[in-house]
């Protein structure tokens, strides 16, 4: 290789850049849509979604989100880290704000990457129940209490997109 081609990133960043756009769409699917969101436009950036964290998500949005990847009210109380009663609550226009809508966020994020990943949201479902060696015999669903886990289900991903099933 010469010189003037070491600095050059020629690999992962092209196909980074148009999974984008197909993960904030699947997500916004997810969340029953901009009319469900309250948004005027479509998810497109990093930004939108740091904004869309800040503001909240309707609970509305977020029961949407729990039947479409197959959870129950319970198993999302358990990754957001709110006590079920307390969801149970929030009227379903109440937007629901911080570290909760940052975890839908995430988990939604995570369920759109997974569907891309294995072709279909039901594999991926699958998978995520399935206990795995990988995951010192826990499912991936059950590493999702943290965001420790969140970053090992993702790097597997990462390693299973990639061919690499160590």
């Amino acid at each position: 290789m010469s010189d003037s081609n070491k600095n050059i990133l020629n690999e992962p960043a092209a196909e980074y850049l148009t999974a984008v756009p197909h993960i904030a769409q699947t997500m916004m699917l997810f969340f029953g849509g901009l009319g469900t969101l309250r948004l005027s436009s479509k998810l497109s950036s990093d930004y939108d979604l740091l904004e869309l964290t800040r503001r909240g998500l309707p609970k509305k949005a977020m029961l949407s989100l729990i039947q479409k990847i197959s959870f129950t009210i319970q198993e999302l109380a358990g990754v957001m880290h709110i006590n079920e009663r307390t969801f149970q609550r929030f009227n379903d226009t109440d937007f629901i704000k911080g570290e909760y809508s940052e975890k839908a966020i995430e988990l939604a994020k995570l369920y759109a990457r997974g569907e891309q990943v294995f072709g279909s949201l039901d594999k991926f479902k699958t998978w995520m129940r399935t206990p795995s060696i990988i995951f010192k015999n826990n499912t991936p669903l059950s590493l999702l209490d943290s965001s420790i886990g969140f970053s090992l289900v993702n790097n597997e991903l990462g390693r299973i997109q990639h061919g690499l099933f160590a």
